[in-house]
């Protein structure tokens, strides 16, 4: 294949991301939301919250970040946050995804794509650090917006959310301690239970 068809096979193989699902309803549907929906408003994050980070990022790099980060679920699934036994293996599954879907790209292209993604799945750098706290917290902010229908469902607990997303303040404290108010408001709304 040449250069330019295989940035069109990797770019085609990407649409599927919107064929995702993910537990997540979305606040006026209340349909749930899919994968490349959620990427999308990761990065709208991103631009609205950069300057609370815990240090200065590089916006650029936390949006290459955010918008590749579930694109290996096209082939490992969405594994729901509070799905212990579906969490067993989930890395797995997700590096052999990552391997075959940036393994479309040109090498230089699929190994850049690549470590982006690992940086993410690390979180060691201010970037994914601050990418994996929007995505949790984004969820969360979906949750509280549709009076925790799927909390509920599934039941999810205020301790469980702390627990599962408690990371967060590790790339953006101040964005952690007004979820932490969402969540508070959650429980006293009576639409996540507090224990």
């Amino acid at each position: 294949m040449t250069r330019i068809e295989q940035q069109f096979a990797f770019l085609t193989e990407t649409l599927k991301l919107s064929e995702i699902l993910r537990q997540t309803l979305l606040p006026t549907s209340r349909r749930r939301e899919n994968d490349a929906e959620h990427s999308w408003h990761l990065c709208l994050m991103v631009l609205v919250l950069a300057e609370h980070a815990n240090t200065p990022v590089d916006a650029l790099r936390v949006l290459k970040m955010l918008i590749i980060h579930d694109l290996v679920e096209i082939d490992a699934g969405d594994t729901y946050a509070y799905d212990s036994a579906r969490m067993v293996g989930q890395h797995e599954r997700e590096a052999r995804a990552a391997d075959r879907i940036f393994g479309l790209l040109p090498a230089d292209q699929g190994s850049e794509l690549r470590a982006c993604w690992d940086e993410f799945e690390a979180r060691a750098t201010p970037e994914a650090k601050f990418a994996a706290a929007l995505d949790r917290l984004q969820p969360v902010l979906l949750n509280v917006l549709t009076d925790g229908e799927k909390w509920r469902e599934h039941g999810v607990t205020l301790s469980k959310v702390i627990a599962r997303n408690q990371h967060a303040r590790d790339g953006a404290a101040t964005v952690w301690e007004h979820a932490l108010k969402l969540l508070d408001d959650a429980v006293a709304r009576g639409v996540l239970p507090a224990k």
